[in-house]
């Protein structure tokens, strides 16, 4: 039986369970970006239904960006001068205390923003600079709570060029190829991504992905997750896909912006030169070598033991979808 921890809330406030009641179970899904969590996301509002028979809860993109987590990781003072991160918290507390009123003993909340987003990676050539500090304050607020996160990681140079390429399609500008060498050069790896998690959260479990292993399965994803079988996807979706090249060129053109700053040709744009793509390749063999020695029991390599290195390409069903393909799964799920 699961041992129960009698848990309050601070300033005197009413304790979150009675004696003798399980305690609510809080799992993470943070992404991370460009690694099919949209995907996930759609797959998951599939089956919610079937999740609530089994007692699980279920809070995607849109309701933790709109009414659950707005203000917790702001360090600024709102009108009236409110504290706006500790009134996130409440809003946390009465959320979840809600949801363990209505019989969930296991909260599912998936969403990558909760980490950072591509834009600050890029303008801090970094790795999710603040994800320790993020999950510190996620894991603060659920009350300790937080039993595991799961995380998916991907190749540098592919996840950097999805990265650079979703930025600009939503307007910003087209980084320099002084900025692509120094993320190249960086010492941050997804190794002290995990680190930084396993920091903030102690004492919860931490399971790791390899995108090349899982894409296209949000299946597998939720099999982490929750640790049991989950629903298989028969909808072979892949939404949100970065745009091409020429689909590229023609957003900064709109924009006003020159497209010659974007090579010629088709396909996926890759801003690295070999040199720096063997670079970046090696540092996620170092990573995914960490990961199954043992990650210094920090975390645990769900996928393939005996991966050692990326692959190249996506899985070849991946290469048959584009963004019209997204677009009419999506309408069918409409």
């Amino acid at each position: 039986m699961k041992e129960v921890i009698l848990a309050s809330w601070p300033n005197g406030a009413a304790p979150w369970k009675r004696l003798g009641q399980r305690l609510m179970d809080v799992i993470l899904h943070l992404g991370v970006h460009r690694t099919a969590t949209t995907t996930f996301q759609h797959y998951m509002r599939d089956h919610v239904d079937d999740l609530v028979g089994q007692n699980v809860g279920y809070w995607g993109p849109q309701r933790c960006r709109k009414s659950v987590f707005p203000g917790l990781f702001r360090s600024v003072l709102g009108q009236k001068g409110r504290n706006v991160a500790q009134r996130a918290e409440g809003r946390i507390r009465m959320f979840s205390q809600q949801a363990q009123l209505r019989g969930v003993q296991e909260l599912l909340v998936s969403d990558e923003n909760l980490l950072g987003n591509c834009a600050q990676n890029l303008r801090f050539e970094r790795l999710y600079p603040g994800a320790g500090e993020r999950v510190a304050r996620i894991s603060a607020a659920f009350g300790g709570r937080l039993r595991r996160i799961v995380l998916s990681i991907r190749s540098p140079e592919l996840f950097w060029a999805s990265a650079s390429a979703l930025a600009v399609s939503r307007g910003h500008p087209v980084p320099s190829a002084a900025r692509f060498a120094a993320i190249s050069e960086g010492r941050r790896t997804w190794r002290d991504v995990i680190t930084d998690l396993a920091c903030a959260a102690p004492g919860a479990e931490i399971k790791v992905l390899p995108f090349e292993a899982h894409a296209g399965r949000p299946d597998v994803v939720l099999h982490a997750a929750l640790g049991r079988d989950a629903p298989r996807d028969d909808r072979l979706r892949w939404l949100n896909r970065s745009q091409d090249l020429p689909a590229l060129r023609a957003t900064l053109a709109q924009h006003g912006a020159d497209s010659n700053q974007l090579p010629d040709g088709v396909g996926r744009w890759q801003p690295f030169t070999d040199e720096q793509i063997a670079r970046l390749r090696e540092n996620y063999a170092d990573d995914l070598h960490w990961l199954t020695a043992g990650a210094d029991g920090l975390a645990t390599l769900t996928e393939d033991a005996h991966l050692t290195r990326a692959d190249t390409s996506l899985p070849t069903g991946a290469m048959t979808k584009g963004q019209g393909y997204d677009e009419g799964q999506m309408a069918q799920h409409r």
